[in-house]
């Protein structure tokens, strides 16, 4: 073997040293730079392990030299450029990436130091479109390319695995976090999915795939304040993306600003009239604001664009005053039986047929979709029971009279919020509307602040093996003066979805029930209401809807015992705070209404309005699926259609054992009454 031979086979194990050992990488560089002292493979060497010691002066000097004996390198330009950056040098480290970029243009890394240069300068629209211009040169996926086509195929154990070793070789690859973070949303484990694209967007500021992923995520979860910023980042650099446009118009809706919301999307449905999207999310805006013709149309236009959208044709069902015709079930069954659908397509299609069966009396039939809906979904989203059990009996063990006895006092007095807790299909929306039809009370929607909050304090999982939550337990740890700024916090972040300005407001996210605690820790002031529901009613009633974001829904087993953790949780705090939440039954609303509904605006600490027993007049954007029915006047025909099941649900009644038994309406403090008018 040469010399020559010899120097490049040492240069070729000092290179596979350096990420393992840069010092000893470092030490072999120098020996052969001062055997060879023109040799710039090795130079180069040397100055990247200088970098990988931390030394950046060094690397400075190294790549300054070799700068100057190979002007026309834009490699080295672009070293010089990350040693000059690692120096605290950003101006020099900009020009010599400049420099580098013009040698060659179409040098990807260059463009994305730049992007990262520009980030800590803080100018976002050039970090974002020189990390634009790095994903056109480098096709960041592409190494990913067997875990994307799991992906793509729905396949998410499979892309799971290969994305998790994918970042053990390479902790730093966002395109795996950011594809990781897909897994977990499309299992909708939301919050990890946001750990993982908060990461993938610190360490890549410009990176406009994952800002997007963001924002849908929170769109997703209908948290619109959230998605206003990156989108008017994203924006910046794309003002004519639709995409953006259409989740500009969606967040505009969910923060209280319909007409401009409506405005957006007329213009692009006037644009894009083929984008089945648009029309999509304009029926999902127009529903929200009471035009039921209009988002039935808009709905239409879309499946008429896109036959399989089964988003639409839910959509159309969860209206529940619609009666789909003959030739609409008969298109979705022929959509269904495709071997090529989508898995979202496929449980939405499952969901709306169920619907379509019960409105023609074929029970059995309906049934059978709305368990094949339940099952697809449980193949992809997981929920563990027992979490939610443990985590109700920590709440129980933490929070005593003696607990909130030495904390008298705490927190801020705000009366202002109105908190309506529970679960879905407990009547929460009706109670909302009749809430927010008083002058005084202003109806906003499931805010997820309060939620924000529990996260943050731990409501997590601790991420080491045999790790423990911490949250509520965490909440004991809190001084004063941190649980005054808790409540500061949250009532600053709730007042942008309060345009009315009125002196109340509504938070109805209903599993705030496993935040009782902390809300009259820090609001000992606010209001607590519990729509409550028969047991079997209402466990039947989450089965045959399709939530997103709600894991515990998709088996009798999962309702039942999240319907036991919920009961026994309210009796604790019946016990420990008594007659601190006030607990509407819905048979005695429905039986001396105008009595029920001024006992719940007593509590809330307001005068009685007509307004309120007329609450289905009153104008308002409402969110959620209850959104027709609370335009209606009250009515009974939804008490028990559960009825109409009841051949199938031996099951849901041996896993709620004595719950499933109806229970007087006197018994206030577990009363588990049914919500008509909320099948």
């Amino acid at each position: 073997m040469t010399p020559a031979n010899d120097v490049d086979f040492e240069l070729l194990r000092l290179a596979a040293l350096l990420e393992s050992d840069a010092a000893a990488a470092a030490r072999g560089a120098a020996q052969i730079v001062r055997r060879h002292p023109d040799h710039a493979p090795a130079a180069l060497l040397l100055g990247r392990a200088h970098r990988g010691c931390g030394d950046a002066q060094a690397a400075v000097a190294e790549f300054t030299a070799l700068a100057t004996t190979q002007p026309q390198s834009a490699v080295i330009r672009l070293e010089l450029a990350r040693a000059l950056r690692d120096a605290g040098r950003a101006p020099e480290a900009r020009r010599a990436l400049e420099q580098a970029l013009a040698l060659q243009p179409e040098l990807a890394p260059a463009w994305r130091e730049l992007s990262l240069l520009h980030a800590a300068a803080g100018d976002t629209v050039a970090c974002d479109l020189a990390y634009a211009r790095f994903s056109e040169l480098s096709d960041e996926d592409a190494p990913l390319g067997e875990a994307a086509a799991a992906l793509a195929n729905e396949r998410l154990s499979a892309a799971e695995s290969l994305l998790q070793r994918a970042l053990a070789r390479s902790p730093e690859d966002v395109a795996a976090l950011r594809m990781l973070a897909e897994v977990m949303a499309a299992r909708e484990n939301y919050a990890e999915a946001a750990r993982l694209l908060g990461e993938c967007l610190r360490r890549a500021p410009g990176y406009a795939r994952a800002r997007l992923d963001l924002v849908q995520l929170w769109c997703r979860q209908q948290r619109g304040e959230p998605m206003l910023a990156p989108l008017e980042r994203l924006l910046a650099a794309e003002p004519a993306n639709l995409r953006y446009r259409t989740l500009q118009a969606v967040a505009c809706n969910l923060v209280g600003e319909g007409p401009r919301a409506l405005q957006i999307l007329r213009d692009l449905a006037g644009e894009f009239p083929a984008d089945e999207h648009v029309w999509l999310q304009y029926g999902h805006t127009l529903r929200a604001a009471g035009e039921q013709a209009g988002a039935i149309d808009a709905y239409r236009r879309c499946v008429a664009l896109r036959p399989a959208c089964g988003a639409a044709w839910f959509a159309l069902a969860n209206l529940k005053t619609l009666r789909f015709t003959a030739a609409d079930v008969e298109t979705m069954e022929g959509e269904l039986a495709r071997t090529q659908l989508r898995h979202e397509d496929r449980v939405h299609l499952e969901f709306a047929l169920g619907k379509a069966r019960e409105d023609g009396g074929d029970f059995g039939a309906a049934f059978a979709h709305y368990a094949r809906g339940n099952d697809l979904r449980r193949t992809v989203v997981r929920y563990d029971r027992e979490y939610t059990t443990r985590f109700a009996e920590r709440t129980r063990t933490l929070y005593t009279r003696e607990f909130f006895a030495a904390r008298t006092g705490w927190g801020r007095p705000s009366a202002e919020p109105i908190f309506i807790v529970g679960l879905p299909r407990a009547g929460s929306t009706l109670l909302e509307q009749i809430l927010a039809s008083h002058s005084q009370i202003e109806g906003t929607r499931e805010l997820t602040d309060m939620l924000v909050l529990a996260v943050e304090l731990g409501a997590r999982v601790a991420e080491v093996p045999g790790g423990t939550p911490d949250y509520p337990q965490s909440v004991a740890r809190l001084t004063r003066a941190q649980v005054s700024a808790l409540a500061d916090r949250y009532l600053a972040q709730t007042r942008a979805y309060r345009r009315l300005g009125r002196p109340y407001f509504i938070d109805k996210m209903g599993s705030n029930f496993l935040n009782v605690g902390l809300i009259h820790l820090m609001l000992p002031n606010a209001r607590i209401i519990d729509a409550r529901r028969a047991a079997l009613s209402c466990c039947f009633a989450n089965y045959r809807q399709h939530f997103q974001g709600v894991s515990f829904t998709n088996s009798f087993e999962d309702l039942a015992r999240y319907y036991r953790d919920y009961v026994d949780v309210m009796a604790h705090f019946d016990h420990v705070l008594p007659g601190r939440i006030h607990r509407v039954s819905y048979e005695r609303l429905v039986a001396d209404f105008e009595v029920e509904v001024a006992r719940l605006l007593d509590y809330c600490g307001v005068p009685f309005e007509q307004q309120c027993l007329r609450f289905h007049e009153t104008q308002r954007a409402v969110q959620t699926v209850s959104s027709e029915q609370v335009r209606q006047p009250l009515y009974t025909e939804g008490l028990e259609l559960w009825r109409n099941f009841e051949p199938w649900l031996g099951p849901l009644r041996q896993a709620l054992g004595d719950l499933a038994a109806p229970q007087p309406a006197s018994v206030a403090s577990v009363a588990l009454t049914s919500l008509v008018g909320v099948p």
